[in-house]
Parts: structure tokens; C-alpha cells; sequence
């Protein structure tokens, strides 16, 4: 907040013209900081500005990244496909204040009236600029998984800007309780869930010819994962329970997509475990539809999560799945019925979820179907994007209305 202050008097404030109404859609920039090609919040983000152009919103998508950053690329790639409006802010880091200027510019020239941020510092920065430029403010938030040292700065920084935001979205029950904690008025928290495009994400190919198509043998078993290699993940554990699997006589392979720092550790316990061949960490992919596919069971072995991407995609795909029961799955996963619920970080549990599900073909194809209808039915995109536009709606009706 100092530094706000500081800012105000050194950054020249908009001339009276720049704040003339203008017969245009209301514009709502996204800001986001990312590294490399960044996580599930941009499968939602790039595939917004789709839906929102046709409920009166233009939708401009800002990211603020290391500069030469190649992972960069792939963003560009998946924001031209989804013809999502791409702004690029190289950002050298915590005290590189020309992000300030870069983004003050990008308000004036697209005009925004919402900002809405992604981050912690996204979040700070919109409380600065909103001071040099009028706009609403709104924010995501997607959960603070990722545990480092410097994640206790993060909250404490999140803690202070959350309460000061007109509204504060949160995609699962245990982030809107955090946030109603760290201060945020209950009339300003919104539950709205992460949502997954039914028409993108449809299977096209059986298991079997999808397992051929990326060499594994379409007469086995294949269990899968997605997601950054890292610790709260806990793939470590899903690959010990595929160990076991095999030593109970069960034809079980596992492909977990992903890249991430734990990479080298997961690779010692492959070979620890002699499971050379049957473990495949496939590394990052630009599309993972192809994996999803070709699983017979899709394993969520987290520790933490809010209410991950991964997971509305493999029931989208038709894909039975396990899970930890973490924070908001269980709103997502009904135990018996949709999927298998186990506790984080339950070898046992888990081990025997995949057991009970990989032997039972009749049970795989009872949760294909009941996932499909579940994502169909209480968690489509478009019907996200419409309850978002609403509460756009709600901040901006004065301004609308003029």
C-alpha cells in the first residue's frame, strides 16, 4: 500500500478524455504472472474470451513472464487457437516496476473497465493501477499448492489485497473459506467452479486404439496421471501403488504427463522399484487429450488441490478415475458413483481403489458414463462463463446502463 502511494505521484494520472464512456463492449483484462507454459488456470483463461464476446464482453488476456522465456510459445500457440487476445509483459521480477507502466499503458489503450487478477501479485498490482486508471476490480482464486519458501510471503501479500477486491471468485468450498478468514466480506466471496468444454473435450478413439497410437500395448491395463512433478502431487505414492498392483499378478502400466523439479526423485524410485518397464513419465504436452484417452483409470494422488482441471477432463473423457479427497473434489467426485474417493497420501487406499476398479470392467463403465453426464450436467464452460458474465454484469451495471 505504501508503494501505491508512492507510484501515484510519480505515474501521470489519465487525462479526462481517456475516461469519456465509449459506446464499445465492456473490456475485462485477465492478468496473470507465468512461467514456462504455465498450469490448469490457463486452460480456463485462453478459453475465455470465446464465450464472453457473445454476452457483450471483450476479453483481453495479459501475462507477465520472464523475458525469452521459450515456454512463452507455447501460451502464444494455445492463445491463437482459442483466438484469445494475447498481451505479452516481459517481467524480470519482483522489482522490475516497468510491469507498472506496461500494464497502466495496456488500460488506457484497450479502455479496461475489470480488472481481473490470477495471482498475488496480479492482485497487488490492480489495487495500484486502479488508482491511475477507473476500472473494477475481480479476482481468481486458484489456490496456493505449490508450497516453497517464499509461499508464506505470498499469502501474506494475498491476505492483504483479497479483502480490498469488489469480488473474490473461488473454484472450490476450502478457498472460499480461506478467503472469507483472511478477511474478505462474505458479499464479495463467489463460489464459481472450475468448468471444462464438453465440445473440446469429447473421446474420439477407444482406449485400446489410443494405447496403440502411443505405443502401449492395447491389451493391458494403463493408469494415468497429469500435472506438475512436484511433491504435493504425490506421484512417489502412485508409483509405489502400480508396484504393487504388479506384484498382486495385475497387467498394470503407468504414464504420468507433466515435467516439474521432482522429476529426477521419481526416476531413483522407478528404478529402485524396477519399474522400468512399466512406468512412462511422458514430460510436458501441448495437448493431453491423446493420453486421457487411451487410460483405463485416471489416478488424482495430490495432497493439495483446489478443484483441479484434471479432473472435470477425464470425466469429460469418458475416463473412470480415483482421487485423493482433497478440499473441493468431493463436490466433484461422489464416492461409488461417479469415482473412487481415497485419503492423501493412503498407499493402502489407494492401491486397493485402483485394484477394485482396474478388475472390474462392468464398474470402469458405470463411471465413464456417470462422469460424462456429471461434468455435462453441473459443471459446463459455458454455463461458467454465463454466471461470470453476470457478476460482470452486477459491478458494471451503472456504467452499462449509461
Amino acid at each position: 500500500v505504501d508503494i501505491a502511494d508512492a507510484l501515484t505521484y510519480t505515474l501521470p494520472l489519465p487525462h479526462a478524455r481517456e475516461l469519456e464512456p465509449a459506446n464499445d463492449p465492456p473490456v475485462v483484462l485477465d492478468a496473470r504472472v507465468v512461467t514456462g507454459a504455465g498450469g490448469g488456470p490457463e486452460k480456463t483463461i485462453l478459453n475465455s474470451p470465446r464465450f464472453l464476446e457473445p454476452l457483450g464482453y471483450k476479453m483481453v488476456c495479459a501475462y507477465m513472464h520472464p523475458p525469452s522465456d521459450p515456454g512463452f510459445k507455447v501460451l502464444e500457440e494455445k492463445a491463437a487457437r482459442y483466438r484469445a487476445p494475447l498481451v505479452s509483459v516481459p517481467d524480470r521480477g519482483a522489482w522490475d516496476w516497468r510491469v507498472v507502466t506496461q500494464m497502466l499503458a495496456v488500460c488506457k489503450r484497450e479502455r479496461v473497465a475489470v480488472w481481473h487478477g490470477h495471482d498475488y501479485k496480479t492482485n497487488a498490482l490492480g489495487l495500484l493501477l486502479k488508482r491511475l486508471w477507473p476500472m473494477r476490480l475481480v479476482t481468481t482464486v486458484h489456490g496456493w499448492v505449490r508450497h516453497t519458501a517464499r509461499t508464506p510471503l505470498y499469502y501474506r501479500i494475498d491476505q492483504m489485497c483479497l479483502p480490498r477486491y469488489e469480488r473474490v471468485i473461488c473454484v472450490s468450498d476450502d478457498l472460499l473459506d480461506a478467503c472469507l478468514a483472511a478477511g474478505v466480506p462474505a458479499r464479495n466471496c463467489v463460489l464459481l467452479e472450475n468448468g471444462i468444454d464438453t465440445a473440446e473435450y469429447a473421446r474420439r478413439r477407444t482406449p485400446e486404439e489410443a494405447k496403440a497410437a502411443l505405443g502401449f500395448p492395447s491389451d493391458g491395463l494403463l493408469v494415468g496421471a497429469v500435472g506438475r512433478l512436484s511433491g504435493e502431487k504425490g506421484f512417489d505414492v502412485l508409483i509405489r501403488s502400480v508396484h504393487r498392483l504388479v506384484a498382486r499378478g495385475i497387467d498394470a502400466r503407468l504414464v504420468i504427463v507433466g515435467e516439474g523439479d521432482e522429476r529426477a526423485n521419481l526416476e531413483a524410485l522407478i528404478r529402485e522399484l524396477d519399474l522400468g518397464a512399466r512406468v512412462r513419465l511422458a514430460g510436458w504436452q501441448a495437448d493431453v487429450r491423446a493420453y486421457f484417452e487411451a487410460m483405463d483409470v485416471f489416478a488424482l494422488s495430490s495432497l493439495r488441490e483446489g478443484l483441479p482441471n484434471v479432473l472435470l477432463e477425464a470425466m469429460a473423457l469418458e475416463v473412470p478415475l480415483v482421487s485423493t479427497r482433497v478440499n473441493g473434489v468431493p463436490r466433484l467426485v461422489q464416492d461409488g458413483r461417479n469415482g473412487l474417493l481415497v485419503n492423501p497420501g493412503d498407499l493402502d487406499g489407494l492401491t486397493t481403489a485402483l485394484a477394485g476398479l482396474l478388475t472390474n470392467a462392468h464398474l470402469r463403465e458405470l463411471f465413464r458414463a456417470a462422469g460424462r453426464r456429471t461434468v455435462e450436467t453441473r459443471y459446463s464452460f459455458a454455463t461458467r462463463m454465463q454466471r461470470l458474465a453476470r457478476l460482470y454484469d452486477e459491478l458494471l451495471h451503472g456504467e452499462r446502463g449509461a
